[in-house]
């Protein structure tokens, strides 16, 4: 069986739900998302928090992690009076941890001791600027980026692609050179406008990312169709492997077959769960 990691790693569609509704927790469970992150932080106000936290370690103690996904808890930030008791909380169930507001230099020892996996979330200037360093956590297995919040830090329109176009090329050449996965898109507001989000999930895709954040369950077949390699890439990929299968340079239609181009074409297989 693949590792927490390697889920993490392979996982397309990211459904939060929100972690002071337990009544949801089986339901976000059977929406077919691979990862469902239970919300300790923004969809809990801060009067409920402890309660939130003791009705997830409740739901993972009786077995809810052992469903067809990957349960993982988004804690409340460092420096919080929850942070220490959610990574606790993580830690004693052994599900991942997505850290919201990622931006320092080292993972925060708490978290470092923890030994679970982590998926950064890059939302602040902060984080943008020292992405590279936070992707290098030995912990991390994958960025993720918090556009709304991002966005409204520099008084930006998050729905305006050109403007949070950097600081998603950022993220992407973070993730590559730290030897990562490619991160996860943020959140499409827009709950029940479906092209709205195939078109949100092309446009990430197109710059680097392969996976999202998904905050209703109507929104996860939807993002996993569009993020995934349609029927002609995949052709086009088996016929890529099949043209290098000597090990040597090859041609396919015209176009020159080398080594990165046989690499991008197991890739999108892998993605296409034919790797």
């Amino acid at each position: 069986m693949a590792s927490l990691a390697d889920q993490l790693s392979a996982a397309s569609t990211f459904l939060f739900v929100p972690a002071a509704r337990p009544d949801r927790f089986d339901k976000a469970v059977a929406s077919g998302a691979d990862v469902v992150v239970l919300d300790l932080e923004d969809a809990v106000a801060p009067e409920g928090k402890v309660g939130a936290r003791e009705q997830v370690a409740s739901w993972l103690g009786s077995g809810g992690a052992g469903g067809p996904c990957v349960v993982a808890v988004r804690v409340n930030g460092v420096g919080t009076p929850w942070h220490d008791d959610d990574v606790a909380t993580a830690r004693t169930h052994g599900v991942p941890v997505m850290l919201p507001k990622a931006e320092s230099a080292a993972c925060p020892p708490g978290l470092a001791a923890a030994g679970v996996p982590v998926v950064a979330l890059i939302e602040t200037a902060v984080g943008v600027q020292g992405a590279a360093e936070v992707a290098r956590w030995p912990e991390v297995v994958r960025l993720a980026f918090g556009t709304v919040d991002f966005a409204a830090e520099l008084g930006l329109d998050h729905s305006d692609r050109d403007a949070l176009s950097y600081a998603r090329s950022v993220l992407a050449l973070a993730s590559a050179a730290a030897g990562l996965v490619a991160p996860v898109d943020g959140v499409t507001v827009a709950v029940r406008d479906a092209d709205r989000l195939t078109d949100d999930c092309r446009h990430a895709l197109a710059r680097g990312f392969t996976a999202k954040l998904c905050i209703h369950p109507s929104q996860v077949p939807a993002a996993a169709a569009a993020l995934a390699p349609d029927a002609e890439t995949v052709r086009w990929a088996r016929a890529v492997v099949e043209a290098a299968a000597g090990g040597a340079v090859a041609v396919l239609d015209g176009a020159l077959v080398d080594k990165p181009v046989v690499d991008r074409a197991r890739s999108l297989l892998a993605r296409a769960g034919q790797g």
